[in-house]
């Protein structure tokens, strides 16, 4: 009798996950609320009130990868809860957004068993559609919850020039409103640093940026004003601590009705959400004789250790990266650098590319992350990337730098490839 109620139960249950798969969501635009508590963080908090050891992960881009709210969060939450052992899981990574955190969620977040994850992504998604942020964002919520559903989840919205006036409107920026659409189904509480930036702009006491002068220089800004940033993005130490007020204020305020829990893993939210998505390891048996790996006490690889903690690298033209998947997506985790090279792509037969391994900003090296196919079938698929004999057209970034001092041309010279990982939805097949 057990196994037929549960045979029902599971019918019932995998009818209700296809019913709330069957329809997309509709984005609606979404009021802006400095706070917005849902079903709060009653699982730290009360390890916090206890006295034991905290884990905070700060999951995002490069407002949380600096030396800023993320900091000054942490030593809040250590003076607050002295008793407490209060330590920090840095996983923010510049310029990069939830498409790619998805990814890396179960080896930077996961692996280092959080109570508390800090998302901070809707500056970096800015450009995203709603369904791909729903799937990237929903991925990460249901990764973690599978994994743990007592871990606590917090979204962190900032700001930009750019998408200020609809905060001074009221309204929040289309991705914190896809946030919040998936916030308000999970119940994750959110707090919206970047609103009160807008309010203080609204007051006229707080500039988004500083003027400069005729050399690009900083200049002060005007009386009595908070000046937010030099460039319109990444704030200044006083917006740094405006963002950790209010998310202290937040947190101060959720102390009260703290209720531990497990959090409930409802049907998926939206169709073909990420929740599968995963970097999968380099191995010599999908690489061509010329590659390296490197080592991580090194270079590149000590830099970005933490992040990446094996990388491999190829520079001769004609290296391969060639293996067989059953899934739907597949992508490389690498860097971009201003001497990466460009690979050439081959997808069940069918040929695409050049794709750059450098952009407007490679003054300098980074993690990002190149597709290779996506939304395919179910099926198995053969994949190989090659690394090109061309290099990318370089003059977006030459063309800036050439007139500075120190500028060396053979910076920007290279047929490099460095490569983390696979990523993938779905499993290597032999």
């Amino acid at each position: 009798m057990k196994h037929v109620i549960w045979s029902l139960a599971a019918i019932l249950i995998s009818g209700a996950i296809a019913m709330a798969q069957a329809t997309p969501p509709e984005y609606k635009p979404q009021p802006a609320k400095l706070f917005t508590p849902r079903n709060g963080l009653g699982n730290v908090l009360a390890k916090l009130d206890a006295g034991k050891d905290v884990r905070i992960a700060y999951f995002g881009g490069s407002i949380t990868a600096a030396a800023g709210w993320r900091p000054k969060t942490l030593k809040w939450f250590q003076e607050t809860w002295p008793n407490a052992k209060v330590s920090e899981i840095h996983a923010a990574i510049g310029g990069t957004g939830s498409d790619l955190g998805v990814f890396r969620c179960r080896q930077d977040v996961l692996s280092k068993n959080p109570d508390l994850v800090f998302a901070e992504f809707a500056v970096n998604d800015s450009g995203a559609m709603p369904e791909a942020i729903w799937r990237s964002m929903e991925g990460i919520v249901r990764q973690i919850w599978s994994q743990d559903p007592t871990i606590d989840i917090c979204y962190v919205y900032t700001i930009t020039a750019s998408i200020a006036p609809d905060l001074e409107n009221g309204m929040c920026p289309r991705a914190a409103g896809a946030d919040e659409m998936l916030a308000d189904y999970y119940g994750i509480p959110s707090i919206n640093v970047g609103l009160r930036i807008a309010q203080l702009k609204a007051e006229d006491k707080l500039i988004y940026a500083s003027a400069k002068d005729e050399n690009g220089k900083p200049l002060p800004g005007p009386e009595g004003h908070i000046v937010f940033s030099d460039d319109s993005v990444h704030p200044l130490d006083a917006g740094h601590q405006i963002y950790t007020e209010v998310i202290a204020n937040a947190i101060t305020e959720l102390r009260a009705g703290a209720k531990p829990g497990p959090h409930e893993l409802k049907p998926a939210f939206m169709p073909g959400n990420m929740e599968q998505a995963r970097l999968v390891p380099l191995t010599p048996a999908i690489l061509t004789p010329g590659w390296t790996k490197l080592n991580p006490a090194e270079g590149l690889a000590a830099r970005f250790k933490s992040v990446m903690p094996e990388l491999w690298q190829a520079s001769t033209p004609g290296e391969k990266i060639s293996f067989k998947f059953k899934g739907t997506t597949a992508r490389l985790y690498d860097l971009v650098g201003p001497n990466g090279g460009q690979v050439i792509v081959t997808v069940d037969g069918k040929t695409s590319g050049p794709r750059p391994r450098f952009d407007s900003y490679c003054t300098y090296h980074r993690p990002a992350a190149v597709s290779l196919c996506e939304g395919l079938p179910d099926t198995v698929h053969e994949v190989t990337v090659e690394l090109d004999s061309k290099q990318p057209d370089r003059s977006s970034v030459t063309n800036r730098e050439k007139d500075k001092p120190n500028f060396n041309p053979a910076t920007y010279d290279g047929t490099n490839l460095w490569v983390a990982s696979l990523m993938l939805i779905g499993d290597l097949v032999p």
